[in-house]
């Protein structure tokens, strides 16, 4: 079958809580999706193979010129596929129609060659507080 991807697809959220635990190995969760992603983010790349969820990823932003790449997600048996490659493509599309300036992403240094190489995000300096898991 052929791949497609769409900007703002429909989707189950089901069917991303499922991706999501697969890809960040964690429990499947009961998140409800739609209305996340409707409060906070511009859209969302929903990649099929047939009627099969195959990747997802969710562009947030901050209302105005910056839109960050969250949540980048491809079932382990379909990665290499260059589905995540273009899954990134149709966010920086969508957020470049949508007059953003500037897309982020931030990621664990072993995805380093898939958002670099693969997507073309060049580094930069960035900072992080943690939030969770030590005083600060």
């Amino acid at each position: 079958m052929t791949i497609t991807y769409e900007w703002r697809g429909e989707f189950d959220n089901a069917d991303v809580n499922v991706l999501h635990a697969e890809g960040f190995h964690h429990r499947v969760l009961d998140t409800d999706w739609r209305a996340q992603l409707d409060r906070h983010s511009l859209g969302w790349v929903c990649a099929r193979d047939g009627g099969a969820l195959v990747g997802f990823v969710n562009v947030a932003w901050d209302g105005g010129v910056h839109a960050f790449v969250l949540d980048t997600v491809v079932p382990a048996a379909r990665r290499r596929e260059g589905i995540g490659v273009a899954l990134v493509a149709a966010a920086v599309a969508g957020a470049r129609a949508a007059g953003c300036e500037w897309l982020h992403v931030d990621f664990d240094d072993e995805l380093r060659p898939f958002y670099f190489d693969g997507c073309g995000f060049e580094p930069t300096p960035a900072g992080l507080i943690p939030l969770t898991g030590r005083p600060g």
